[in-house]
């Protein structure tokens, strides 16, 4: 029984199990069967698609591409750049703050991103074929091999204005402190340019003196040393004498002067390459032509006057003091006033700092008769030439009925120099004249004017009775007129012998003496950028860029730089100094037994 009950149980388990398997093997057919079904409505009938996902990437890639413009529009924001972006002027010397309205935020911010950081890279990997190491030695031998001319004797000033470095040297520290008076520092490493900048320079000057930087690298390719420089580009000098306390070291700072009471290093300044805001051409050309118009009259039919042109409202005493001189009959003078903001607005056309020794008389006419009773009137306003002489020189201009205006275009005998805010560019053009060269009481000093000799290659105008001392100038001038057309001869000789040639080799000198002070090798600050010829003109205007590309190096020179004349002795400067002083003194001695025998 228990046997057959146990089978009994057992089979009913058996059959139990069955219909379980069967009843889940329905179920699966059935969700199978569904699956398919729902299979088929899906591809027989396809869901619209979801843009979610593509909105989501876009939006992802628009958000990148913002904040990229951001990230580079900000680094933009924080570069500074040799033209004066994100610069403020110098707090020593300030000027108005440049603006670069003329071009929007974002391509201001390209602009600045490819000249700043692309284009001397770019520059150095498309630069084409470079010398091979076999023709830069038959290059540098072919140099070697030439014997090169000694330098102008003002070149022996290189040592003066260095000599407080030389026995103690100049370190690391020493350039860091001067970075207060500094508004950019230079530094040159295996025949590259880098500059760092702290403040803006006025106009194009940065932009010019890095150039004839870059030009003297390309001059004498593999030759300039490297160097660490601490640069100003304002015109008075800082680093004072008096303030230097005993045994401590001045800082070296260079700058375009100096005076006898500062250590500031005088260094070329940029209108050698150009100045193209007054239309001042690179110095070569511009002495040329210069030079040219100065021999469009003989000395006789100059007229017996002394000439100066320019802008008294500099803070300069000395031409507020110059305008009281403006009578010709009672000091000989010629003193006109120059409007800047009014040249500004025609381009300086009619005011290069170069057309110094034309001189210009414009008068008005407003009476009757025939053009040769005009001309007559005006003889009597000039008092001074023939009616043919004056036909020769003069031309005339009607404008309107019966207004005349009258143009004489001659040149001076004298040619006044005086200095303004601080040291100016115009002396090396009046110097170029021919006309003698009338210098009141010079303060500043800039390389080469170390070079001139009162009475030799100029006449020393003293700046106390200043009127008085201008016509003794004027009447010895008129009395002596062979010796005053020599001494004008003589400072344009002067000036044209300094060729851009000199300048590059007194650059060359200079710099090459300054390195070998330096206790340190020379390397770049982080914040410093690479300088190339090309990221200059990446930054010119048009016109910058007529003016760089004037003036630039061709090729490097098959000459050396001139022989620079060892060391004089350290009384040397002292003698020369006291020598100029004494023939000051004489003339100042014939100017007072003059005005004596007049009272």
């Amino acid at each position: 029984m228990d046997g057959l009950g146990g089978g009994l149980g057992g089979s009913e388990e058996i059959q139990s199990t069955g219909r379980e398997h069967h009843l889940q093997g329905a179920a699966a057919n059935a969700l199978s069967n569904m699956a398919k079904q729902h299979a088929w409505a899906h591809s027989a009938h396809p869901r619209s698609p979801s843009y979610l996902f593509f909105s989501v990437v876009a939006l992802s890639f628009l958000s990148l591409i913002a904040l990229l413009i951001y990230k580079v529009d900000n680094f933009a924001s924080q570069t500074k750049t040799i033209v004066g972006h994100n610069l403020e002027p110098t707090p020593w010397h300030l000027f108005p703050p440049k603006n670069f309205t003329d071009e929007s935020r974002h391509s201001r911010a390209y602009k600045i991103i490819q000249c700043s950081y692309l284009t001397c890279r770019y520059a150095a990997t498309v630069g084409g074929a470079q010398p091979s190491e076999g023709q830069e030695e038959e290059r540098r031998g072919l140099v070697s091999s030439r014997t090169p001319p000694q330098c102008p004797n003002f070149f022996k000033f290189i040592y003066r204005d260095l000599e407080p470095w030389m026995k103690t040297r100049i370190s690391v520290n020493h350039i860091n402190e001067t970075k207060q008076h500094a508004a950019f520092r230079i530094v040159i490493v295996e025949g590259k340019l880098f500059v760092d900048l702290y403040y803006a320079c006025v106009q194009s000057r940065l932009m010019f003196t890095l150039w004839g930087i870059l030009q003297l690298i390309k001059k004498y390719p593999g030759m300039v040393p490297d160097v660490d420089m601490m640069f100003d580009c304002m015109d008075k000098p800082t680093i004072e004498r008096a303030r230097v306390e005993n045994g401590s070291l001045p800082l070296p700072l260079f700058r375009y002067c100096t005076t006898e009471a500062h250590f500031d290093i005088p260094f070329p300044d940029w209108s050698f390459w150009g100045w193209p805001e007054v239309n001042v051409e690179a110095w070569d050309d511009q002495f040329k032509e210069i030079k040219k118009g100065s021999q469009a009259q003989t000395w006789l039919k100059k007229i017996p006057r002394a000439y100066w042109k320019g802008n008294p409202d500099v803070e300069s005493p000395i031409r507020l003091a110059l305008m009281q001189c403006n009578d010709s009959n009672l000091w000989g003078t010629e003193i006109i006033r120059q409007d800047w903001a009014e040249e500004a607005k025609t381009g300086y056309e009619r005011s290069k700092l170069s057309d110094q020794c034309n001189y210009r008389l414009l008068l008005c006419d407003d009476g009757p008769g025939t053009l040769e009773d005009y001309s007559l009137r005006v003889l009597n306003k000039l008092g001074s030439y023939k009616l043919l002489e004056c036909f020769d020189l003069v031309s005339t201009l009607f404008v309107g009925n019966p207004s005349r205006i009258f143009q004489a275009v001659t040149l001076a005998h004298y040619k006044i120099y005086a200095e303004g805010y601080a040291w100016s560019v115009s002396l090396k053009y009046i110097l170029s004249c021919g006309s003698l060269p009338l210098l009141i009481s010079p303060q500043y000093e800039d390389f080469f004017t170390r070079a001139l000799v009162p009475k030799l290659n100029y006449w020393p105008v003293s700046n106390i009775d200043l009127c008085r001392s201008i016509k003794f100038a004027v009447d010895w001038g008129n009395t002596n007129p062979s010796q005053a057309e020599a001494v004008g001869k003589r400072a344009q000789h002067l000036m044209e012998s300094l060729s851009m040639n000199r300048v590059y080799d007194y650059m060359f000198h200079l710099i090459s003496e300054y390195a070998k002070l330096q206790d340190f090798k020379p390397v770049p600050p982080s914040s410093a950028q690479q300088v190339c010829e090309e990221s200059l003109l990446c930054f010119a205007d048009d016109k910058q860029k007529e003016f760089l590309k004037k003036s630039a190096v061709t090729d490097g020179s098959s000459t050396p730089p001139c022989t620079l004349i060892k060391r004089p002795n350290p009384n040397f400067f002292t003698i020369w100094n006291d020598q100029k002083r004494k023939i000051i003194d004489n003339v100042r001695d014939m100017e007072n037994r003059a005005n004596a025998a007049i009272t």
